[in-house]
């Protein structure tokens, strides 16, 4: 397994399992669409031709494919060999040390920042207004992270970034949450609205997408944005 995950890491990192060196076996194997591994292969090898075998073969004569996956297999080997082993063999006690804080502290704090932006600019251009930051003080006092200013008050948002395993606990957020948003609708006026984000897909998104519509209706009953 350590000998796989080490040839994934370099694999990925020198994309030499992108379609210009592999050619795009995914969509090839659909065409082939074969019922035994030895198919696959014949097919493979008589059809599939990466644009880095035939780029080779403009400067190597009569270069073989079975030539030219040899030349593949010896590219990664090399690359983990001698880049990544002499990249190892630099990295210092203090280099991982800071990598953890790093990762733990800055990292986790800029996704979590990110995060939030790509939520409330994703709820601008549904709801077509402008979001504001919450002042530090709303933000301590009411746990609220934005808010749309109304003409006859404001709508108060808290983006909560959750993990779909944290999906049934939304209530309680909900609930943990309530009496301060209650103090922000009794002491400022409007209405507060929790905002759950997920990723899916490597993209940031809203999950609970009903509350759209929700805050859409309470802007006009406040008599729209100010």
């Amino acid at each position: 397994m350590a000998k796989e995950w080490i040839l994934n890491i370099a694999t990925n990192r020198w994309q030499l399992n992108r379609p210009k060196y592999v050619g795009k076996v995914a969509e090839e194997i659909r065409k082939c669409q074969p019922r035994k591994l030895e198919d696959w292969k014949e097919y493979c090898m008589k059809n599939v031709n990466p644009e880095k075998f035939l780029e080779m073969q403009k400067y190597i004569k009569n270069l073989s494919k079975e030539q030219y996956l040899e030349w593949l297999r010896l590219e990664l080997c090399k690359k983990i060999h001698e880049v990544m082993k002499k990249e190892i063999e630099e990295i210092t006690e203090e280099d991982c040390k800071n990598y953890i804080k790093e990762l733990i502290f800055e990292r986790t704090f800029q996704g979590y920042l990110t995060e939030k932006k790509t939520i409330y600019e994703e709820l601008e251009k549904a709801l077509g207004v402008k979001i504001e930051p919450a002042p530090d003080e709303w933000d301590r006092k009411y746990n609220i992270d934005f808010y749309i200013k109304a003409k006859k008050g404001f709508i108060g948002l808290q983006v909560k970034p959750i993990t779909y395993n944290q999906t049934p606990e939304i209530h309680n957020w909900i609930k943990w949450l309530r009496e301060s948003h209650k103090k922000f609708e009794q002491e400022v006026g409007g209405k507060v609205f929790v905002i759950f984000s997920v990723k899916k897909n490597d993209k940031k998104e809203i999950y609970n997408k009903e509350v759209i519509k929700e805050i859409r209706d309470t802007l006009i009953n406040l008599g729209g944005p100010a």
